[in-house]
Order: C-alpha cells, then sequence, then structure tokens
C-alpha cells in the first residue's frame, strides 16, 4: 500500500469518526478529528465543509468562511460549500456584522484585563445577543461570573455552551466548580446515597414491652411525685449535657465547613490567574487571527473571495472586469499553494494585456476630466507593468494640469532619464522648459 493511499484511508476514518462525534453535539471532539482529516488529505472537502459547519456552529465565522473559501478553491464544480458562503454572502452586511461583533469580544477582553470587569461584562453579553452561539464570549462571560461569585448566572452562561457543545473540557470543568459553590454537587451526592440506604437500629434504641398496672390512689400520686423528680434529674443531668455537646459539635463542623470552603476559594483564585493569562494568549491570538482573515480591507479572506471574482469574471468573458479586480488584489496575503499557483496563471495575461486595459481606462477618464479616476488606473496599470512611458508621461501631464509642478516635473524627468530618444523624452523635455 502507497503512503497516499494509506493517508487518504487515515484521513476517510477521523471523517468518520467527527462525523459521528458532530451528530451526538461533541464538537470539539468533532473539530479535532476533522482537522486531522485535512492534515492527511487537504482535498477532502467534505471533511473541510464539515469542519466549517462546527465553526460556525460555535460561534467561529470568520474560520468557517476562510474553511469553505478553500474548498471552493480545491473543487469548484458540485461542492456544497458554495451554497454555504451564498447564504453568508446573500445576507447584507453580515460579514460586517460579525467582524463588528469580534472588535466588541476583543474589547470585553481588554476591558476584563484593566479590571473593569463590569464593562466586559456589558460587552459580553452584547456579544451573546448577536451570536447567541458564540462558545468563546459565554465561557468568558461565566469565568467573570464567577470571579464575583454570582455562580447563578454563570451555570446559565454555561448551560448554553454545553447545550450546543455537550462535551466542551472547559464548560465542563468550569461546571463542576458553579455546582460545588451551589450546593447542586451535595444535593445530588445526598440524593445518590439515600436512593441506595436505609437507618439501622442503634445501640441507645430500646422496645419497650407494653406493661399494665394498677395502683391505689396514693401509690399514683407518689409515683407521679417520683417521675417528676427523675425527669427533672435526667434532664438535668443527660439532656442538658447532650445538647450542649450537639451545639457545640454543630459550631465545630460549621467552623470545618468555613475553612474548606475558604480554602476552595482560594484553589479557585489560582486557577482564575491562571485562565486570565490564557485569555490574555487568546485574546492576542484572535486580534491576529481578526486582522489576517477578516480585514475586509486587504485580509486573507477578501484575498481569496477577490480571487473567486477575478475567475468568475474570466468565465464570463468580461476581461475588463477581470482586470480591474485583479489590480485590487494583494497575492502577498495568499498562503494556500493551489491558489498561488492560480494567481501566478493570471499574471501572465495581465502583464501581456490588462496592464494596457488599465492604461485606457485612464485615458478615458482623463478626457472625461475625471483625474482622480484616471491617476488611479494608471498608477494600477504601473503596478502591473511598470516599463510604460506613455503612462508616466500622461500621469506627469494630468499632475501639470492640477499645477503640481514638483510631481510633474519628477515623472517627466523618469521618461526623459529612462527613455532618452524617444519620441515621448523631446515632449517631456518641452513640457520642463528644457
Amino acid at each position: 500500500m502507497d503512503y497516499m493511499k494509506k493517508s487518504h484511508q487515515i484521513a476517510n476514518s477521523y471523517y468518520n469518526l467527527g462525523l459521528e462525534k458532530a451528530g451526538i453535539r461533541d464538537l470539539t471532539g468533532a473539530a479535532i478529528c476533522l482537522k486531522e482529516s485535512v492534515h492527511f488529505n487537504k482535498y477532502h472537502t467534505d471533511a473541510r465543509n464539515l469542519l466549517g459547519l462546527v465553526y460556525y456552529e460555535i460561534g467561529e465565522v470568520a474560520d468557517a468562511l476562510v474553511q469553505w473559501v478553500i474548498s471552493m478553491n480545491l473543487q469548484p464544480e458540485k461542492n456544497r460549500a458554495a451554497y454555504y458562503l451564498h447564504e453568508i454572502q446573500g445576507k447584507p452586511g453580515r460579514l460586517e456584522v460579525e467582524s463588528h461583533n469580534i472588535k466588541k469580544y476583543n474589547q470585553a477582553l481588554i476591558h476584563a484585563q484593566n479590571g473593569s470587569d463590569d464593562l466586559a461584562v456589558l460587552q459580553l453579553t452584547k456579544v451573546v445577543e448577536v451570536n447567541p452561539r458564540f462558545v468563546k464570549a459565554h465561557l468568558v462571560l461565566a469565568l467573570l461570573y464567577m470571579s464575583h461569585e454570582d455562580y447563578t448566572k454563570a451555570g446559565k452562561s454555561l448551560y448554553k455552551v454545553l447545550q450546543i457543545d455537550k462535551n466542551h473540557p472547559k464548560a465542563v470543568w468550569y461546571m463542576s466548580i458553579v455546582k460545588a459553590n451551589t450546593g447542586k454537587a451535595e444535593i445530588e451526592r445526598r440524593k445518590l446515597k439515600n436512593a441506595f440506604s436505609h437507618r439501622q437500629m442503634q445501640d441507645d434504641d430500646i422496645i419497650l414491652p407494653p406493661t399494665y398496672k394498677e395502683n391505689s390512689g396514693w401509690q399514683t400520686v407518689i409515683n407521679l411525685i417520683v417521675g417528676l423528680l427523675m425527669g427533672g434529674a435526667a434532664i438535668f443531668f443527660l439532656v442538658l449535657p447532650a445538647h450542649t455537646r450537639a451545639l457545640n459539635q454543630t459550631h465545630n463542623q460549621e467552623i470545618l465547613h468555613y475553612s474548606e470552603q475558604l480554602n476552595q476559594k482560594n484553589l479557585e483564585i489560582d486557577d482564575l490567574n491562571g485562565e486570565k493569562a490564557a485569555l490574555e494568549e487568546e485574546r492576542d491570538e484572535a486580534k491576529s487571527s481578526l486582522q489576517a482573515i477578516v480585514d475586509s480591507n486587504g485580509g486573507e479572506l477578501s484575498q481569496y473571495q477577490q480571487v473567486i471574482r477575478v475567475l468568475q469574471a474570466y468565465k464570463e468573458d468580461d476581461f475588463e472586469t477581470a482586470v480591474k479586480l485583479y489590480a485590487e488584489l494583494n497575492p502577498s496575503v495568499i498562503v494556500d499553494a493551489k491558489t498561488k499557483e492560480i494567481i501566478e496563471g493570471i499574471r501572465g495575461e495581465m502583464e501581456a494585456e490588462g496592464y494596457q486595459v488599465l492604461a485606457d481606462l485612464g485615458t478615458k477618464a482623463a478626457q472625461e476630466g475625471n483625474t482622480t479616476e484616471a491617476l488611479d488606473y494608471y498608477q494600477k496599470s504601473l503596478a502591473i507593468k511598470a516599463d510604460n512611458p506613455q503612462v508616466i508621461f500622461d500621469m506627469a501631464m494630468i499632475y501639470k494640469g492640477k499645477e503640481d509642478t514638483d510631481t510633474a516635473n519628477e515623472l517627466f524627468g523618469q521618461v526623459i532619464m529612462n527613455y532618452e530618444g524617444t519620441e515621448l523624452a523631446e515632449k517631456a523635455k518641452e513640457e520642463r522648459g528644457y
């Protein structure tokens, strides 16, 4: 068996296991299995699509979109990811809402770090209102409630997490702490103990046989007096000391219980300090992830979408639109090897013909008096092919018309120095007044 076939078998096994775990809402376990599946076979689009659905279910919309976009690049036809992307992109402003929600979440982490817990709770409450399935936000909210000993609200947040991902390890751990501090753990333990136990007869239990003796009047009075005296003595010598001992024992038990609670609180404070450090690290990762993936001004996600738009324009034989979209592309943030190959294939045609399309659009805009748009097209044309003296000369003429003499002379100088002996160089000398 060759390594490729074996890798595909392992990937399929992990996918089936992830599918099973997702079916019983063990989303954390499903995500781990599906990551292993795409690790062994990156072209396993079913596993990648399911991983995107898992991310989407726990509120990680950006990570879900990344998986679906990569899946579309690997399998453009008959891919379920196209439906998922259409559902999200078809809702106006959906990506903007999610991006704004992530920024609120990051701001809440900063508030929590700086000790502004009330502001952090307020921000996180708004975050989970917009995205009720954002597991990370629910967990941080629960931690903040626990730090202020509001275990009831913490339990509600953790309950929502466990409804989404029933085996989430952090949520299960936090819930055990909440139950211990609300008394629910002790109640559950007592119920279990009482269900399998019964009371046994104690050593001081006495079974009195039924007796009856008829007495005379004087004997009855004497017996009453003696009984009262013995009863008083029993109360004084037996009942009162026993009651005092019981009170002392109860008091000692209460002191012991409070001491245990104090020790538990100290342990929880140490754990929360560790969690705080972990949250700070997660915050930094979330900030960098958001900057690299969700940023609509050139982030990784937007660039993958831009590539798809360029390919769609090619498919529709709209070369002018393809050139305009390519000019906005920033290939440096693309990390997928397959997508890089696609971009390299497009680059050659752009350097051969695309630059001239942009130059012609710039000339058309200049003739219509829209100099700002013209300069933008010229600059994009030069970004594809810098060796174009006509575009440089036309830009210089526009700046000269704007009375920006310094910029115009600099551009005329480039034509004169780099293209000496040409007709454009002579014209540039005339424009500069040589």
